[in-house]
């Protein structure tokens, strides 16, 4: 049995790409939280999470003084068994963003250690369904960004083999957002999806009325229309489209996922290891929706996601908003429109050491050791 011997932690901000702005806000920081766990037989695995601009101090903290120092000690192969023993750890001040971050950085690292010491690639030793997953994108379909633009990135990917694209929807009117969408299937034909993305901006009222307005448009998903923990809302909105209402980016717990399709308040299931606390719970939220005929599409995080989507039967797609460029050597494989699996052993990450420590924020830097 290798117990575990050191817990480093670190956090980089990231900068993203291009601007980034939705119905109610705008992303303008990746905090990215970092967790690397040695065991006694000196192997060691690294995991992560985000935030989208605000809670990495909190997050640090959480782990730095309840949360790592915890499982020094404990058998790293006992993953199911730590998840619950932090998550209990921290029941007093409920499950919530920043509670579910700090866990997923941990159970991440744990699932990558795992991985490496067994020899397969994640997606293999979490399920192995399929060797490859379809992609959309997001980056070029901001709220801000102009129709043409939108029109220009959408065509770009449709030829480089995009399986659709995705579009921030809530602006002042359902005309302006109507307009938007309706170039868009103008211009890429009748076969090309065009999801998009409310960032629970709406009230049930509105969304009923935007959704109803967008039906013509074929829409492949409408992805958080409102607050996420109104299930009620959403069950009175999914009885009023035939278009498909996607939620997850903002649950925190199994048993909200669990709502919502007992309830029929969703038909497609976006959960993010980052927001739901880690692999361990991703795949159980996953499983069950398959239960439920639902398909799996996960939210943002594609570097990791890619190997959970291909690790279960109904992992749809990959979300593509590269964010982790700046931190690593070798990309995500991707052919024709397809993201592929690493097939290294672990999470299959190829994190540049040099870099993150030039970009760790040194206040967060921290070693627990037994």
């Amino acid at each position: 049995m290798a117990k575990i011997e050191k817990v480093e932690l670190r956090m980089v901000d990231l900068v993203p790409k291009v601007k980034r702005t939705d119905a109610i806000q705008s992303f303008v920081s990746q905090e990215t939280p970092i967790v690397t766990i040695t065991d006694s037989d000196g192997a060691s695995g690294t995991g992560y999470s985000y935030t989208i601009g605000t809670g990495g101090s909190s997050v640090m903290r959480l782990l730095a003084d309840h949360l790592a120092p915890r499982i020094i000690g404990d058998d790293a192969d006992m993953i199911e068994a730590i998840w619950h023993k932090l998550e209990f750890a921290t029941h007093a001040t409920t499950i919530g963003a920043i509670t579910s971050i700090a866990l997923a950085a941990i159970d991440t690292a744990l699932w990558d250690l795992r991985a490496k010491k067994q020899g397969l690639p994640l997606w293999k030793l979490a399920g192995g369904a399929k060797e490859k997953a379809p992609l959309y994108t997001t980056e070029g379909g901001w709220l801000h960004i102009e129709p043409q633009a939108l029109v220009d990135d959408a065509l770009q990917a449709k030829e480089k083999g995009f399986r659709g694209s995705k579009v921030k929807i809530g602006k002042p009117t359902g005309a302006e957002d109507f307009a938007r969408l309706a170039a868009m299937r103008k211009a890429l034909g009748d076969e090309y999806e065009i999801m998009t993305d409310c960032n629970q901006g709406f009230t049930v009222d509105e969304a009923i009325r935007r959704a109803e307005r967008l039906r013509e448009i074929d829409l492949a998903w409408i992805e958080e229309p409102l607050p996420a923990d109104d299930i009620d809302g959403h069950v009175r909105l999914s009885r009023s489209t035939s278009t498909p209402i996607a939620i997850g980016e903002s649950l925190y717990s199994i048993r909200h996922f669990r709502e919502y399709m007992q309830k029929g308040g969703c038909s497609i299931v976006q959960v993010d290891v980052g927001r739901i606390g880690g692999i361990t719970p991703w795949l159980k939220v996953a499983h069950a929706a398959e239960a439920f005929d639902m398909p799996v599409s996960a939210h943002f995080l594609m570097e990791l996601h890619v190997s959970l989507a291909c690790a279960v039967q109904n992992g749809k797609y990959v979300e593509y908003i590269p964010q982790l460029d700046e931190l690593t050597g070798k990309r995500m494989k991707i052919v024709d429109g397809y993201g592929y699996a690493p097939t290294e052993p672990g999470i299959g990450i190829d994190w540049d050491w040099d870099k993150l420590k030039k970009l760790s924020i040194a206040e967060f830097e921290k070693t627990i050791v037994a």
